[in-house]
């Protein structure tokens, strides 16, 4: 077993998700001001709190932030993403989904955009994001 080459102070996993509509683009959300990134374009989703299975956490996340019902059997696992931010270290866990209730409202961001994954090169997203772009166009 490897020593690791810097302190570790814990892991922060997120759930988000790449939702696609029947025209083939993807839902992003603007992250607000006064939040870490503020600004950049994200995949909707956030944090899971401990005990919760990602799957219920991504469920729960999407409710609050956008107002739209999913069910886990419309999760798909998608791709991850692993990134150190200080002295944490980021699990971002993708699914994509294709199937939901409700219209996506931008309750928590100060704005949602509809995009095709080619325009998400162009627009400004945070550094665990990046990677997936090419996988989400490869998938869809």
């Amino acid at each position: 077993m490897s020593t690791p080459d810097r302190e570790f102070s814990g892991l922060l996993t997120v759930v988000a998700v790449a939702m696609v509509d029947a025209d083939g683009r993807v839902l992003l959300q603007r992250r607000p001001e006064g939040t870490s990134m503020a600004g950049l374009w994200e995949f909707p989703g956030g944090k899971v709190e401990p005990g919760e299975l990602p799957e219920a956490a991504l469920i729960r996340e999407l409710r609050e932030e956008l107002g739209v019902d999913v069910e886990a059997a419309c999760l798909a696992p998608a791709t991850f993403a692993s990134e150190a931010l200080g002295d944490r270290h980021l699990l971002l866990l993708l699914y994509a989904c294709r199937k939901w209730k409700g219209i996506p409202q931008p309750l928590h961001a100060p704005e949602l955009r509809w995009v095709r994954p080619v325009e998400m090169h162009r627009l400004p997203m945070p550094p665990a994001d990046r990677p997936l772009i090419g996988l989400i166009e490869a998938l869809l």
